[in-house]
């Protein structure tokens, strides 16, 4: 297990220095920049593989290689994208409680491998993503399912334990063949480093630096003009804008900060695109300050977020009171935000009786105002974030003790410490949006859906209630009801709405428009989403 290493903790000028020439000196991968028109070579920050659909790659229905029965289409990144028919025949049929759904399935597809998609394909990848010996990372994401059932060689039907109008957006989930699905963890599977799906690209080459996929000749839809994309992993962010300055890859992405010291530059474009991805940080039940009321809702009126977008963002993004954006039209309530009122702060904690002690940080009853915030190591963006929260809270009185680690690291301390967290995985229904992160945590939860197990009075039973609700009306006035209860008993403080910023070097492709994305980002997203719709 990786030691957390505390943000104030720098490097001497030599270690520096020798720091950045071995970043420079490292080899580059073997692939160079674009040898031809209807190749594209991007460099992303995530390692290569994981491929396996059953452990949530392509969840959302943005892979080069897999479909699901319903995938996103987009008319810009400023609203929900439509969740369409891709190997559905016609848009699911729900029963009227929406507890069934059954699909039909398109009769002309076949998966890259030749054979053709039936039923079985559909019970088999969702049947799997279920059983608790894969051990999927999205097993939870699809608890709701009761069974799934073949109820003819191209229909399928969904039985859930309960009513959901969300359904459709769980069916965005790549679907791999019934052959493909061996025992065992999803992690461990061959899946994960050679998927078969019916998505327009197969991949033809894998190793640790370098992914090469090519035009599936079995892809049912339009043929991609772009027939080959490669794929590079270069982790660190300066070493990826490097070689975009270089000239040695089409596109790649970047923390803002870094992207915007492109822009200008000849040739490159600088794209910036808004996402539902929340970025704050979960408080911890068992820390005597945090878990007190008055002093959450004093951190949340005391962080500046126009700041932190300001500075931290190079204003790409949007504050944060909720984990509900504007996207979400009736369903957002402009009226629950936070004021900035560092003062009201002040005050709410003297009446709560946190005093500044001798040292400047408050105290109560011995207790002092203080507490750890975990970040993930290997992100600059978390760790501006955390050490840009922790510097607004110092003035207050607060101590926020800001260490780096890893994803273990900070799930042995979800009730101890607060952690800088992401959200908006599953961003195209709201109930994917919320239910995770504001919910009481249940059996199976996984470890980072409302780490702090706070819960806000009459939040669990509102969104039990709109996830269980046919009118669309009433869904929204119950989610309304969640974020105006929530500002009046924060468990968090939400921070910013990130935008994702990419850099691409100038090309005379008609990409089409770009889509509202979820947490994750790389260049699966970005203009490269629908690369295999790109024409000229």
């Amino acid at each position: 297990m990786t030691r957390p290493v505390p943000t104030r903790t720098l490097l001497t000028g030599t270690a520096l220095v020798a720091a950045l020439a071995l970043t420079s000196c490292a080899g580059p991968p073997a692939a160079g920049p674009s040898g031809s028109p209807t190749r594209i070579v991007l460099a992303d920050a995530q390692p290569l593989g994981g491929y396996d659909p059953v452990d949530g790659y392509g969840e959302l229905g943005v892979s080069p290689v897999f479909e699901g029965l319903l995938r996103p289409e987009s008319t810009g990144d400023d609203r929900l994208p439509d969740l369409v028919p891709a190997l559905a025949a016609a848009p699911p049929e729900p029963n009227g409680d929406s507890t069934v759904w059954d699909v039909e399935l398109r009769t002309d597809v076949v998966f890259s491998d030749g054979s053709a998609l039936d039923a079985d394909d559909v019970v088999a990848t969702y049947s799997a993503v279920l059983d608790p010996a894969t051990a999927s990372e999205i097993a939870a994401s699809y608890s709701m399912i009761e069974s799934v059932t073949a109820t003819g060689d191209h229909s399928v039907r969904f039985t859930l334990h309960h009513p959901y109008y969300a359904f459709p957006a769980r069916m965005s989930l790549g679907i791999t063949p019934e052959e493909e699905i061996t025992p065992g963890p999803a992690a461990d599977s061959e899946r994960n480093r050679r998927p078969v799906g019916t998505g327009p690209y197969v991949l033809a080459e894998l190793d640790a630096e370098q992914a090469v996929f090519e035009a599936n000749p079995h892809y049912h839809g339009t043929a991609p003009q772009v027939t080959e994309l490669v794929t590079l992993y270069l982790p660190d962010d300066n070493t990826r804008a490097q070689r975009m300055r270089a000239g040695g890859v089409d596109g790649t992405v970047l923390p803002p900060t870094t992207a915007a010291t492109f822009a200008g530059a000849d040739g490159v474009d600088v794209l910036s695109v808004r996402t539902a991805d929340w970025r704050g940080l979960s408080l911890p039940a068992e820390n005597a300050f945090a878990s007190d009321g008055a002093a959450r809702l004093a951190m949340n009126l005391a962080v500046d977020r126009d700041g932190i977008i300001e500075h931290v963002l190079a204003g790409h993004g949007r504050p944060a009171h909720t984990p509900v954006a504007e996207v979400y039209g009736e369903a957002h309530e402009p009226e629950a935000v936070f004021d900035h009122d560092p003062d009201e702060a002040a005050r709410l904690l003297d009446g709560a009786g946190w005093r500044e002690g001798p040292d400047g940080i408050r105290e109560r009853d011995g207790d002092r105002a203080a507490f750890t915030l975990y970040y993930l190591a290997s992100d600059s963006l978390r760790r501006d974030l955390a050490t840009a929260f922790a510097a607004e809270m110092l003035p207050l009185g607060i101590e926020v003790d800001v260490r780096g680690g890893t994803w273990d690291d900070m799930g042995s301390h979800t009730a101890d410490a607060a952690i800088l967290l992401g959200g908006g995985d599953k961003p195209y229904d709201l109930d994917t949006q919320v239910y995770a992160t504001l919910h009481t945590r249940e059996e199976g939860t996984p470890t980072f859906e409302n780490p702090g197990d706070l819960a806000v009075p009459g939040v669990d039973e509102a969104l039990e209630d709109a996830r269980r609700s046919p009118d669309a009306a009433e869904r929204a006035e119950l989610y309304r009801e969640v974020q105006r209860a929530y500002v009046e008993h924060p468990t968090y403080v939400f921070l910013a709405f990130a935008d994702h910023t990419y850099v691409s070097a100038e090309n005379d492709w008609d990409s089409g428009p770009l889509v509202l994305e979820p947490h994750a980002h790389g260049v699966s997203w970005g203009p490269w989403w629908n690369l295999a719709g790109w024409r000229r």
